[in-house]
Protein backbone atom coordinates (compact mmCIF):
# COMPACT_ATOMS: atom_id res chain seq x y z
CA UNK A 1 0.00 0.00 0.00
CA UNK A 2 1.13 3.70 -1.23
CA UNK A 3 0.39 7.05 -0.12
CA UNK A 4 0.46 9.15 -2.80
CA UNK A 5 -0.21 12.65 -3.73
CA UNK A 6 -2.14 13.55 -6.84
CA UNK A 7 -3.51 16.82 -7.98
CA UNK A 8 -7.49 17.76 -7.73
CA UNK A 9 -9.52 21.21 -9.02
CA UNK A 10 -10.27 23.18 -5.50
CA UNK A 11 -13.61 24.21 -4.91
CA UNK A 12 -13.63 27.22 -2.63
CA UNK A 13 -10.03 28.05 -1.81
CA UNK A 14 -8.49 30.56 -4.79
CA UNK A 15 -5.40 29.94 -6.61
CA UNK A 16 -1.97 31.15 -5.34
CA UNK A 17 -0.11 32.96 -7.74
CA UNK A 18 2.86 31.35 -9.54
CA UNK A 19 2.58 28.16 -11.36
CA UNK A 20 1.81 25.26 -9.42
CA UNK A 21 -1.69 22.89 -8.55
CA UNK A 22 -3.59 21.88 -5.96
CA UNK A 23 -2.77 18.48 -4.01
CA UNK A 24 -4.60 16.16 -2.12
CA UNK A 25 -3.14 13.84 0.51
CA UNK A 26 -4.72 10.18 -0.69
CA UNK A 27 -3.71 6.83 1.00
CA UNK A 28 -4.54 4.25 -1.43
CA UNK A 29 -5.59 0.69 -0.78
CA UNK A 30 -8.37 -1.25 -2.11
CA UNK A 31 -11.14 -1.69 0.24
CA UNK A 32 -9.53 0.24 3.08
CA UNK A 33 -10.89 3.38 4.02
CA UNK A 34 -8.20 6.17 4.22
CA UNK A 35 -7.51 7.18 7.86
CA UNK A 36 -5.21 9.95 7.20
CA UNK A 37 -6.82 12.26 4.37
CA UNK A 38 -5.66 15.73 4.60
CA UNK A 39 -7.52 18.51 3.17
CA UNK A 40 -5.80 19.93 -0.94
CA UNK A 41 -2.80 21.67 -0.29
CA UNK A 42 -1.36 24.54 -2.91
CA UNK A 43 1.95 22.36 -4.31
CA UNK A 44 4.31 25.39 -6.30
CA UNK A 45 5.95 23.85 -9.18
CA UNK A 46 9.52 22.54 -8.64
CA UNK A 47 8.79 21.99 -4.91
CA UNK A 48 8.22 18.04 -3.35
CA UNK A 49 4.46 17.43 -2.19
CA UNK A 50 5.17 17.25 1.64
CA UNK A 51 5.63 20.93 2.09
CA UNK A 52 2.88 22.13 4.58
CA UNK A 53 1.02 18.41 4.93
CA UNK A 54 2.59 16.40 8.08
CA UNK A 55 3.36 12.95 7.24
CA UNK A 56 2.61 10.38 9.00
CA UNK A 57 5.08 8.88 11.67
CA UNK A 58 6.52 5.42 11.39
CA UNK A 59 4.63 3.91 13.88
CA UNK A 60 0.86 5.52 12.19
CA UNK A 61 2.68 3.94 8.80
CA UNK A 62 2.91 0.57 10.61
CA UNK A 63 -0.42 0.74 11.90
CA UNK A 64 -1.77 1.37 8.19
CA UNK A 65 1.09 -1.80 6.99
CA UNK A 66 -0.70 -4.01 9.57
CA UNK A 67 -4.41 -3.16 8.66
CA UNK A 68 -3.37 -4.50 4.74
CA UNK A 69 -2.37 -7.85 6.45
CA UNK A 70 -3.90 -10.55 4.65
CA UNK A 71 -3.65 -13.74 6.25
CA UNK A 72 -4.80 -17.53 4.97
CA UNK A 73 -7.55 -19.65 6.58
CA UNK A 74 -5.75 -22.99 5.39
CA UNK A 75 -7.93 -25.65 4.64
CA UNK A 76 -8.06 -28.98 7.60
CA UNK A 77 -6.73 -31.81 6.71
CA UNK A 78 -6.95 -35.32 9.02
CA UNK A 79 -6.40 -38.91 8.47
CA UNK A 80 -8.39 -41.56 7.94
CA UNK A 81 -9.74 -38.90 5.42
CA UNK A 82 -13.36 -39.88 5.11
CA UNK A 83 -14.34 -41.12 8.68
CA UNK A 84 -12.58 -41.12 11.67
CA UNK A 85 -12.78 -43.66 14.34
CA UNK A 86 -13.35 -44.35 17.97
CA UNK A 87 -9.50 -45.16 19.57
CA UNK A 88 -8.02 -44.51 16.42
CA UNK A 89 -5.24 -42.13 16.60
CA UNK A 90 -6.57 -39.27 14.30
CA UNK A 91 -3.50 -37.37 12.50
CA UNK A 92 -4.24 -33.11 11.95
CA UNK A 93 -2.35 -30.75 9.88
CA UNK A 94 -3.00 -27.56 7.68
CA UNK A 95 -1.57 -26.79 4.09
CA UNK A 96 2.16 -26.27 4.71
CA UNK A 97 1.96 -24.04 1.70
CA UNK A 98 -0.07 -21.24 3.32
CA UNK A 99 2.26 -21.81 6.59
CA UNK A 100 4.56 -18.74 6.34
CA UNK A 101 5.18 -15.06 6.78
CA UNK A 102 2.60 -12.10 5.51
CA UNK A 103 3.82 -9.12 4.87
CA UNK A 104 2.46 -5.71 3.88
CA UNK A 105 4.28 -2.21 3.66
CA UNK A 106 2.67 1.00 3.92
CA UNK A 107 5.22 4.23 2.38
CA UNK A 108 5.00 7.84 1.91
CA UNK A 109 7.77 9.37 0.09
CA UNK A 110 11.40 8.61 1.55
CA UNK A 111 9.80 6.74 4.77
CA UNK A 112 8.32 3.17 4.06
CA UNK A 113 7.95 0.49 7.09
CA UNK A 114 6.84 -3.23 6.64
CA UNK A 115 4.52 -5.21 9.00
CA UNK A 116 5.35 -9.11 9.07
CA UNK A 117 2.58 -11.53 10.40
CA UNK A 118 4.23 -14.89 11.28
CA UNK A 119 2.20 -18.34 12.44
CA UNK A 120 3.45 -19.50 15.81
CA UNK A 121 0.67 -22.61 17.20
CA UNK A 122 -2.67 -24.12 15.88
CA UNK A 123 -5.49 -24.56 18.95
CA UNK A 124 -7.93 -27.57 17.00
CA UNK A 125 -10.74 -27.76 19.18
CA UNK A 126 -12.22 -31.43 17.91
CA UNK A 127 -15.79 -30.99 18.73
CA UNK A 128 -16.23 -33.57 21.38
CA UNK A 129 -15.01 -31.58 24.23
CA UNK A 130 -11.33 -31.69 23.34
CA UNK A 131 -8.95 -29.81 21.89
CA UNK A 132 -4.86 -29.72 21.06
CA UNK A 133 -2.17 -27.11 20.38
CA UNK A 134 -0.15 -27.88 18.32
CA UNK A 135 3.48 -25.72 17.25
CA UNK A 136 3.42 -26.24 13.42
CA UNK A 137 0.62 -27.08 10.34
CA UNK A 138 1.12 -30.87 11.73
CA UNK A 139 2.42 -33.52 9.61
CA UNK A 140 0.85 -34.59 6.42
CA UNK A 141 -0.36 -38.60 6.72
CA UNK A 142 1.85 -41.05 4.85
CA UNK A 143 -0.11 -44.67 4.13
CA UNK A 144 3.06 -46.54 4.30
CA UNK A 145 2.87 -45.56 8.29
CA UNK A 146 1.18 -47.79 10.40
CA UNK A 147 -2.33 -46.28 10.87
CA UNK A 148 -2.39 -46.92 14.16
CA UNK A 149 0.62 -45.02 15.05
CA UNK A 150 -0.03 -41.43 16.14
CA UNK A 151 0.74 -38.17 14.50
CA UNK A 152 4.39 -37.25 15.23
CA UNK A 153 3.40 -33.64 16.39
CA UNK A 154 -0.23 -32.84 16.25
CA UNK A 155 -2.89 -35.36 16.64
CA UNK A 156 -5.84 -36.37 18.63
CA UNK A 157 -7.51 -39.89 19.47
CA UNK A 158 -11.46 -39.94 19.74
CA UNK A 159 -13.45 -41.45 22.83
CA UNK A 160 -16.86 -41.61 21.77
CA UNK A 161 -18.45 -41.25 18.20
CA UNK A 162 -20.59 -38.42 16.79
CA UNK A 163 -23.42 -40.52 16.69
CA UNK A 164 -26.71 -38.42 17.84
CA UNK A 165 -24.38 -34.87 16.83
CA UNK A 166 -26.19 -32.58 14.42
CA UNK A 167 -25.10 -33.93 10.99
CA UNK A 168 -23.85 -37.09 12.78
CA UNK A 169 -20.31 -35.14 12.81
CA UNK A 170 -18.33 -33.17 15.16
CA UNK A 171 -17.86 -29.23 14.15
CA UNK A 172 -13.74 -28.77 14.43
CA UNK A 173 -11.77 -25.66 14.66
CA UNK A 174 -8.28 -24.73 13.93
CA UNK A 175 -6.97 -21.17 14.91
CA UNK A 176 -4.27 -20.38 13.92
CA UNK A 177 -2.23 -17.69 16.06
CA UNK A 178 -0.01 -15.43 14.69
CA UNK A 179 2.53 -12.82 15.90
CA UNK A 180 3.01 -9.09 14.33
CA UNK A 181 5.83 -6.93 14.26
CA UNK A 182 7.17 -4.10 11.98
CA UNK A 183 10.20 -1.85 11.39
CA UNK A 184 11.25 0.59 9.18
CA UNK A 185 12.52 4.26 9.15
CA UNK A 186 14.94 3.20 11.88
CA UNK A 187 12.05 2.26 14.17
CA UNK A 188 10.42 -1.27 14.81
CA UNK A 189 7.59 -2.93 17.40
CA UNK A 190 5.07 -5.55 17.99
CA UNK A 191 1.54 -5.61 17.79
CA UNK A 192 -1.26 -7.43 19.94
CA UNK A 193 -1.17 -11.19 17.80
CA UNK A 194 -4.22 -12.04 15.51
CA UNK A 195 -5.86 -14.97 14.72
CA UNK A 196 -7.58 -16.92 11.85
CA UNK A 197 -9.90 -19.76 11.75
CA UNK A 198 -10.63 -22.67 9.28
CA UNK A 199 -13.41 -25.07 10.10
CA UNK A 200 -14.35 -28.80 9.22
CA UNK A 201 -17.06 -31.82 10.06
CA UNK A 202 -15.58 -35.06 11.15
CA UNK A 203 -18.16 -37.78 11.31
CA UNK A 204 -16.19 -40.35 14.14
CA UNK A 205 -17.48 -43.81 13.84
CA UNK A 206 -17.03 -47.24 16.46
CA UNK A 207 -14.36 -49.34 15.20
CA UNK A 208 -15.96 -52.93 14.37
CA UNK A 209 -13.80 -55.65 15.23
CA UNK A 210 -13.75 -58.26 12.40
CA UNK A 211 -14.37 -61.59 13.47
CA UNK A 212 -12.39 -64.50 10.96
CA UNK A 213 -14.00 -67.22 12.69
CA UNK A 214 -14.19 -70.15 11.03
Amino acid sequence: MTITYRPVVPVADPKPSGPGAWYVYKCAAGGVRDALYRPPVWIPDGQQPTGGVPQPSPAQLAQIARDQLRLPSPRIEASPAAEQLVQLPTWLWLDRQTWGAVSATASVPGVSVTAVARPTSVLWDLGDGGSVTCDGPGTSYDASVNPNSPSPDCGYTYRRSSAGRPGEAYAVSATVRWTVTWSGAGESGVFPGLATESVAEFRVAESQALNSGG
